[in-house]
């Protein structure tokens, strides 16, 4: 049985609410996570594939591996409230029946082939615990049949942020629909949240988005994966409200292959520091896949200049005020580059600058990263040497490495179950 309890909900502090992420890599500030509960349990062979798994996760060791995890975030960042669960935001979100009637309607109106009208009336009336487990778990009294939600453990995929904008997710699958309006819920009525509602970036209808696929290389520059998630005509959408809502002046629209191993442009590229990023190579090849489209406002609103950039690699040299250590995942050889690659090799996590979160079995990574000067430790041995201290983000490089024997059959790294809020406008705090 799971005896290992999530961390208690933070007291509430609209001053924390404030959204800010000026680059990757920069000191974490705050970040909104999801602990797998009773909605994986219910993932099952039969239905596992429609839910979007490979596999079926033992539940118990999943929480147990996730919380270590949130406990080292926590020890980096060094305040009470780093660590946001949506199952306690969405709860808190709930006490307002307005918020629970948006959540309803929303839910009934996106996905009309379940037939949730019929029973509309009925999920109003629900308290906030009720109608929090029926969100998580499609679980309830009702004479209806609804999938749960265990995918919602990759909060990166729920929205972005970029500087103090928040972008939300259009899922691009019926799976994950409703977590999009779980996040959208959240955004909108949580008392943390509602006061800077204004900030909540909602695209058009017809596009699908899921965070997974946005990376901010640097104040100015967002790169966005052109993937099997992410439409171009979001990335259009979203360059648009980027230009004129923040200080953003160059998307880079990055070509992936159209595929399950290369889902988001984070299977294939994260920063580890603002100076260094894992990536599995033929990213980068001269002649691979990463080939992007750049662009910039024009003299229009809603007009864009484009370039065709046939090269990841040399569009970053020219873009980036800094030159980027490109760190292969796996290593040199290309079997191994793809096997880890596979297992979330490269998506690793950076808490602070140098100070990244990965899966362990990715050794060949680890590795290189140790060639570049980082010091390979794990998540246990990283909270007991600093049990009694406090973690210098602008100290050596660590690469923590997390167990994940039951999070990597999910088929997310770390970073895909992160969704960062704020992070500090410096690398190393201000």
């Amino acid at each position: 049985m799971d005896t290992l309890d999530a961390p208690a909900p933070p007291s509430l502090d609209d001053s924390a609410a404030v959204f800010g992420v000026p680059a990757e890599a920069h000191l974490l500030k705050q970040v909104i996570v999801h602990t797998p509960g009773q909605e994986m349990e219910l993932v099952a062979p039969d239905n596992r594939a429609e839910l979007l798994f490979d596999d079926i996760l033992f539940v118990g060791n999943a929480r147990q591996e996730h919380l270590l995890m949130c406990s080292v975030f926590e020890k980096i960042v060094g305040r009470p409230d780093t660590v946001l669960q949506v199952s306690d935001l969405l709860l808190e979100a709930f006490e307002k029946e307005e918020a629970r009637y948006a959540f309803v309607e929303k839910l009934c109106r996106s996905l009309p082939e379940q037939n949730l009208g019929a029973v509309e009336g009925e999920l109003k009336q629900f308290s906030p615990s009720d109608l929090q487990q029926f969100a998580l778990t499609g679980e309830s009294d009702l004479p209806i049949r609804v999938q749960p939600v265990p995918n919602l453990m990759f909060t990166r995929d729920l929205a972005a942020v970029v500087h103090d904008h928040i972008i939300l997710s259009h899922a691009a699958t019926a799976a994950r629909t409703r977590e999009s309006i779980i996040i959208s819920v959240i955004l909108n009525y949580h008392p943390r949240f509602a006061p800077h509602s204004d900030k909540v970036i909602e695209l058009p209808p017809g596009v699908t988005f899921e965070g997974g696929d946005l990376l901010v290389a640097s104040p100015d520059t967002v790169l966005i994966g052109h993937s099997e998630r992410t439409s171009y005509s979001a990335i259009m959408a979203i360059a648009h409200e980027l230009f004129e809502r923040t200080q953003i002046e160059h998307v880079l629209a990055v070509d992936l292959p159209k595929r399950r191993a290369t889902m988001h442009l984070d299977t294939v590229f994260t920063f580890a520091s603002p100076t260094e990023a894992i990536v599995f190579p033929p990213l980068l090849d001269t002649h691979g896949f990463g080939y992007s489209v750049h662009l910039t406002a024009g003299d229009t609103p809603g007009r864009f200049v484009t370039d065709m950039r046939m090269n990841l690699r040399d569009a970053l040299k020219d873009l980036l005020e800094r030159d980027l250590t490109f760190i292969p995942c796996g290593g040199s050889e290309r079997l191994h580059q793809e096997r880890e690659q596979w297992t979330d090799g490269a998506n690793v996590f950076a808490a602070a600058p140098g100070a990244i979160l990965g899966y362990e079995r990715n050794r060949r990574t680890f590795d290189r990263l140790h060639e570049h000067g980082y010091r390979v430790v794990s998540a246990e041995s990283f909270l007991s040497y600093f049990d009694s201290g406090t973690f210098d983000p602008g100290g050596e490089k660590v690469a923590i490495q997390l167990a994940g024997t039951e999070l990597s059959r999910g088929r997310g790294g770390p970073r895909c179950m992160t969704l960062p809020v704020a992070r500090h406008a410096t690398p190393h705090g201000s």
